[in-house]
């Protein structure tokens, strides 16, 4: 079987949650259009946008009234699923008939955190799963929420087994193993991360993973950011994230990208016969495992969802 994939590398209207939704909408359309695309990936909290720089007026036992309405203006341009907001996602997955994976900043009704998150739409069925961050990086903590096992999904499709995580999660060996377990063959990596060794970790995961994985980064520049949010990232360089999406297949070879300093898209046909043949000599779920020595489980981990 062959999968057409394209994985899109560009950057929000910041911090404007009904506009980048529409963006997003522009951006499926462009870059589907009179091809046979079955899956299109974006970046890490896409919507409305990764706010690199910001503070949020925190320091150790310290906040700022500007930092409170900074947070509240962020939660009112997050997504939530129980709104038009999903809705105009759907229809976009349907209308241009591909799945579509997009991180967002997501607000639930029930409670005032937030959460890095990847919402995974069905052309067919909507929304079908959502992947939460398990743990925020660093300053993130202060902003977004963490999730549980039952976050680390992966989505049973006619195009294969999806699942994936955030940016750094990637670094946790344990959370790629569970996804590894239930058989990923087509891993998710959304990112905020642009550094060279990036590229290096995608390649690992393939090759650990014998899957075919699909970075996906923003390009955002200081400039792209509104003026009244300019004197936030002062001191930071204008080439705030460079990209660096890439794709790779299950022996660790990039058969796109990593697309660097521009705003694009990556496509790319995987044939899925690519990841039997790759275990000819490593299999992370079979003849290496070694059950008689490890034993594995995750709390609260969900079986594969139909797709």
């Amino acid at each position: 079987m062959k999968v057409n994939v394209a994985v899109v590398q560009d950057s929000p209207v910041f911090f404007d949650k009904e506009k980048t939704i529409d963006k997003v909408g522009e951006l499926v359309k462009k870059y589907t259009s009179g091809k046979k695309i079955d899956l299109i990936l974006f970046p890490e909290t896409f919507i409305p946008g990764y706010p690199r720089g910001f503070s949020f007026g925190t320091n150790v036992g310290k906040r700022t009234l500007e930092g409170r309405e900074l947070y509240g203006e962020y939660y009112q341009n997050s997504v939530d699923l129980e709104s038009d907001d999903l809705k105009k996602l759907e229809s976009t997955a349907k209308e241009n008939n591909v799945y579509l994976f997009i991180g967002v900043t997501e607000k639930q009704s029930i409670n005032g955190s937030l959460y890095c998150s990847v919402l995974y739409i069905s052309p067919e069925k909507g929304l079908v799963a959502v992947h939460r961050k398990i743990k925020p990086t660093g300053a993130e903590r202060v902003i977004w929420a963490e999730a549980g096992g039952e976050s680390l999904i992966t989505l049973d499709t006619k195009i294969g087994r999806i699942g994936g995580l955030i940016c750094w999660e990637n670094y946790m060996p344990l959370a790629r193993m569970a996804l590894y377990s239930q058989g990923v063959q087509i891993y998710l990596a959304p990112t905020a991360d642009s550094r060279d060794s990036w590229v290096d970790t995608m390649k690992h995961i393939a090759l650990e993973g014998r899957c075919f994985v699909l970075g996906s980064n923003q390009y955002f520049t200081k400039s792209m950011y509104p003026e009244k949010y300019q004197h936030l990232v002062a001191e930071e360089k204008e080439d705030m994230c460079r990209g660096g999406s890439i794709i790779v297949s299950p022996l660790g070879k990039v058969i796109a990208g990593p697309l660097f300093n521009e705003v694009g898209v990556l496509y790319a046909e995987l044939d899925m016969d690519e990841i039997p043949m790759s275990k000819l000599d490593f299999d992370v779920i079979g003849h290496y495992t070694r059950k008689d020595i490890f034993n594995f489980s995750v709390n609260g981990q969900p079986e594969p969802i139909k797709g």
